[in-house]
């Protein structure tokens, strides 16, 4: 090769280099930002929040790839996760009281006041057969194993299948079995999934509690020795304050199946108030452990566990909360990229 050949080919394969390099350069890859892992938590009918929840951080651009839910919160973001939120909401929002009562297959014979399946055949309609690991997002549900007492995160097998275990609230709703394992409502273990969404890879866990405002943090009492004619006034006063809003209050309705002694709560009523209660201490106690990098917490205070006629009301409540907590959303985002 001659010396001017020589000279032009070396000048080729240095610009072909050099264009190379340039390239590169304008296609070099941002960095990955951290995976993201959203924590729903349990409350029943308050959970129709989460759903003004994942409008928010769709509309900022957040899109989680960790959804853990427990309960209600299971419902929702397996919805999300099988890309049904739509169907969801509308079947949340047309809701109203009688149409909840036309879901309550009472079963006085059974493990629970209703069986639930007129509910699940509901969530077949969005849901079908498909199975948890075939879903476009990762996802877990959670449920508490009865007998041992296990927290059980439900990964694989039929979407449906999980949700149920999931929601059957102890005394509600029949448990279901799964795998072998007879299991109800994991909000009894782990109400809010932190420490899920970080197992299963996630680098940054939002976390939404539904019950951050249901209980007070403890009150003095400065008698024990109140007379019962006392309480039986209270009791007659709220419950004409309440009036005709509470009529088809579906928490109400279940309260009054059992008729407690003048003055004293019924059944129903302490088991709602029961679960509520250790609902919250064992979200404190979790969540003290292993807390969220931010937490969403809507104020639900005044919307019962079986108030699913008010969704709209949920939702826009939900809707409210995250918005107030997009700004630490980015700014976490920001400082782990």
């Amino acid at each position: 090769m001659g010396t001017g050949e020589g000279r032009v080919l070396h000048r080729l394969l240095r610009n072909g280099n050099d264009d190379r390099a340039a390239d590169a350069s304008s296609e070099r890859p941002v960095p990955p930002r951290p995976s993201i892992g959203l924590a729903l938590g349990g409350g029943a009918a308050r959970g129709f929040a989460h759903v003004g929840v994942l409008r928010v951080l769709e509309e900022n651009g957040i899109v989680p790839d960790v959804i853990v839910g427990t309960s209600i919160g299971a419902v929702a973001g397996g919805c999300y996760a099988y890309n049904q939120l739509d169907a969801f909401e509308e079947w949340a929002r047309g809701l109203n009281a009688r149409g909840v009562l036309g879901y309550l297959d009472v079963s006085l014979g059974g493990s629970g006041l209703i069986r639930g399946d007129r509910l699940a055949k509901r969530l077949e309609v969005a849901l079908g057969d498909v199975t948890i690991e075939n879903l476009p997002r990762h996802f877990a549900a959670i449920a508490t194993e009865l007998g041992t007492g296990h927290e059980i995160w439900l990964t694989r097998g039929r979407l449906i299948h999980a949700l149920r275990a999931s929601y059957a609230l102890p005394g509600i709703f029949n448990p279901i079995r799964v795998g072998g394992r007879w299991l109800v409502d994991g909000a009894l273990v782990n109400p809010v999934p932190v420490s899920a969404a970080r197992a299963l890879g996630a680098r940054l866990v939002i976390a939404v509690n539904l019950n951050a405002d249901l209980l007070g943090h403890g009150v003095t009492i400065s008698s024990h020795g109140s007379d019962e004619s006392d309480a039986l006034e209270l009791q007659s006063m709220r419950e004409r304050s309440s009036g005709l809003r509470n009529l088809f209050n579906l928490e109400n309705l279940l309260k009054r199946q059992f008729i407690g002694t003048a003055g004293r709560p019924n059944i129903a009523h302490v088991m709602i108030d029961a679960f509520n209660i250790i609902q919250d201490r064992v979200t404190r106690a979790r969540l003290a452990g292993d807390p969220p990098d931010v937490m969403i917490s809507p104020r639900l205070g005044k919307v019962g566990l079986f108030d699913f006629h008010r969704a709209k009301e949920a939702i826009a409540i939900g809707d409210q909360a995250a918005r107030k907590a997009v700004p630490d959303i980015l700014e976490a985002l920001s400082v782990l990229t």
